[in-house]
């Protein structure tokens, strides 16, 4: 039986990736995409694509329109909040890609999640290499005290540090305690030039045109350098984790935040 899928956001980079995924998955159908700008019309007029699937403005209206097992939303993290919010309360799966939710917001989404027995997946990183990153990095973290982070995107990405930087922080610092990096003089040191502190771990954001996405966890102690990097060189690079989320969330009935909970 086809999973029923809805797009939100399908004219975004990522969200294109995912229109052709699931266009190409013979047990994915796509119900509706959630574009802003368009509501009324078909996916095949709003952007290159076959698909005659019907394109709305408001969830709300999406939902009690056409049937649907899971929504994607790659959109933003004040709309991807109230879309995973809406989506459980009509039992539908929500599989998020958008970052920047809260401690507070992601507590009530669980909330919601367990008592609608729904499951949700919310990924900051649905490349599955860098999902092994992560993990390996918290791994590292047992017997490394010392690491910093650089993270690498495209120019038009605004927030920084990156989903997958602050969720590699949070997985460290699971198994350690936070303890301040380095050995900074402030009368030497030009503030900014180490990059950001977050729990204690230091985080260098690039945001250079020609970028995709790219991140190196670098660990040191006496005599050696352990680095751990990813490379995402094209957003297709992601969908690989959507496609597993998709067929994933279907069986659970909390919130999973990161790809890594559910691998191996």
């Amino acid at each position: 039986m086809s999973i029923k899928v809805i797009i939100a956001g399908p004219r975004g980079k990522m969200g294109r990736e995912a229109v052709k995924l699931v266009e190409k998955e013979a047990n994915f159908q796509l119900s509706a995409v959630l574009d802003r700008k368009h509501d009324g019309k078909q996916l095949r007029d709003i952007m290159d694509s076959h698909e005659t699937a019907p394109v709305y403005s408001d969830l709300g209206t999406c939902l009690q329109s056409v049937e649907a097992d899971v929504l994607i939303d790659l959109t933003v993290p004040e709309v991807g909040y109230t879309h995973t919010k809406m989506a459980l309360e009509y039992g539908v799966c929500p599989v998020v890609g958008t970052t920047g939710f809260s401690q507070e917001q992601l507590i009530e989404i669980k909330e919601l999640s367990e008592a609608r027995k729904t499951g949700c997946i919310i990924a900051p990183n649905f490349a599955l290499g860098a999902v092994l990153m992560m993990k390996f990095s918290k791994m590292a973290a047992k017997y490394f005290d010392d690491v910093e982070i650089i993270e690498m995107h495209h120019d038009q990405k605004l927030d920084a540090p990156s989903g997958t930087a602050i969720k590699t922080i949070e997985m460290i610092s699971d198994v350690r305690k936070s303890k301040k990096q380095g050995h900074e003089d402030e009368k030497e040191i030009l503030p900014g030039s180490r990059g950001a502190e977050v729990d204690g771990l230091r985080v260098h954001s690039v945001r250079l045109p020609g970028m995709v996405a790219h991140q190196q966890v670098m660990f040191g102690s006496t005599g050696q350098l352990l680095t751990l990097k990813h490379d995402s060189f094209h957003r297709e690079s992601f969908m690989s984790g959507v496609k597993f989320s998709v067929e994933s969330v279907l069986k659970l009935e909390t919130l999973v935040y990161g790809l890594e909970n559910l691998l191996d």
